[in-house]
């Protein structure tokens, strides 16, 4: 395991490329995000995908979501209605996930073959210098096995996945702790899947509703 420390501040450019180029050619990286701890990998692979699934000990029907490091790399994966283009452009980079339509390039092991993907940019530097290195998509899931606490610190990250992870980038405590909040347009009114950092209510009435 290699272990990255990388300064919120100033962060070092090439230590991001060497946890980017990992997680790019199928490598698994616990990276901090705005929300919680994340570990990541190319969502467009599926053999790392599947080795997402199995460090968190995941069912593989439950769709693993994909950080994203801006409007057009969303694009590349997705199909956006004006609704989630309303959306981004209020709360991202921030701690909202829209569920959306994929693409035919975003495997079905990604999306638990659902034909929906999570997308969100987060709100934390590291996280998109990150995100920009590996060609713009990362899976974005928490760094725990599923059912534990997100973790707040790649050292909690670490005790709960152990040696599966190949590299680690620390960057001191993800900012909130908390995970994001998740908004489902896909569904006629859009439904809250979980409430999270951002006060659901609130984001609902940006599209009209409530």
């Amino acid at each position: 395991m290699i272990w990255l420390r990388v300064s919120r501040q100033n962060p070092d450019r090439r230590l991001i490329r060497r946890a980017a180029g990992i997680a790019l050619h199928g490598g698994l990286v616990v990276y901090p995000t705005d929300t919680v701890y994340g570990l990541g990998t190319n969502p467009l692979n599926e053999g790392a995908v599947a080795r997402v699934y199995e460090a968190k000990r995941r069912s593989r029907d439950k769709p693993l979501p994909v950080l994203v490091s801006g409007l057009e790399a969303a694009e590349r994966l997705a199909e956006l209605p004006q609704e989630a283009l309303v959306l981004a452009e209020k709360y991202w980079p921030g701690a909202l996930t829209i569920i959306v339509y994929a693409k035919p390039v975003v495997p079905c092991i990604v999306t638990g073959c659902s034909g929906k993907v999570a997308l969100r940019v987060p709100g934390d530097r590291v996280a998109l210098l990150l995100i920009e290195e590996a060609g713009g998509a990362l899976i974005g899931t928490s760094a725990n096995i599923s059912g534990q606490p997100s973790p707040r610190t790649a050292e909690e990250a670490v005790r709960q996945l152990g040696r599966v992870i190949d590299v680690v980038v620390d960057a001191g405590p993800a900012l909130h702790g908390r995970p994001s909040t998740v908004i489902d347009l896909t569904e006629k009114p859009p439904r809250v899947v979980r409430e999270g950092v951002l006060e659901a209510k609130r984001v609902l009435r940006e599209l009209g509703y409530g």
